[in-house]
């Protein structure tokens, strides 16, 4: 019910909620109301719940890398640095974003900016043939959530390198055109 309040933007509604409970919420409502406190940048209520969600699992990642992309969505850059600070004065690391995926029965893997494979120029080539058709067709990249306080083009390059794209592109040009492709990642399954 917290999910679906925070992610219809009844923020306060969903927080009422929660200190409502008959028992101590959990790891997972806090978790799933500081999402719902990225969505809709509410950088005061996500201090909140991230106080919250130390408490209970001070070691995670996750949450401290939910709050930093909050402040960095709403450009409160220093903000953002603070809490990546300290994660490294904690010895908190987030772990990278991984891809793979089987291609004749070998693993791939690929990492955001991977240069490693030995097919990774015709990777590339792949993703910027991809990119100039789907921004003649009228896409526009959302930059929104590129994390850094960098220029408009620089994000939309950083957006091109993701490990899942990488992994995509390398399934195209590595398969036939009816084969399906299924990329798996250590943080999220695409399909």
């Amino acid at each position: 019910m917290v999910d679906l309040l925070g992610r219809a933007g009844l923020l306060d509604e969903a927080h009422q909620m929660i200190r409502n409970m008959p028992m101590e919420a959990n790891a997972i409502v806090w978790g799933a109301l500081l999402g719902a406190c990225r969505i809709h940048r509410d950088t005061q209520l996500s201090e909140l719940v991230l106080k919250q969600l130390i408490e209970l699992e001070p070691w995670n990642s996750g949450n401290y890398v939910l709050l930093s992309n909050i402040y960095s969505t709403n450009l409160k850059w220093d903000e953002a640095a603070k809490i990546r600070l300290s994660m490294n004065d904690k010895g908190i690391q987030k772990p990278p974003g991984c891809s793979w995926i089987e291609v004749e029965g070998i693993i791939h893997e690929f990492l955001v900016g991977d240069k490693y494979h030995p097919l990774s120029e015709k990777i590339y080539a792949k993703l910027d043939e991809l990119t100039k058709k789907m921004k003649v067709a009228g896409y526009i990249p959302t930059t929104d959530y590129v994390l850094f306080d960098i220029e408009e083009e620089e994000k939309e390059h950083f957006l091109g390198c993701h490990s899942e794209k990488l992994a995509i592109a390398f399934g195209l040009i590595s398969t036939p055109p009816t084969t399906v492709i299924r990329v798996v990642k250590n943080l999220k399954s695409l399909w």
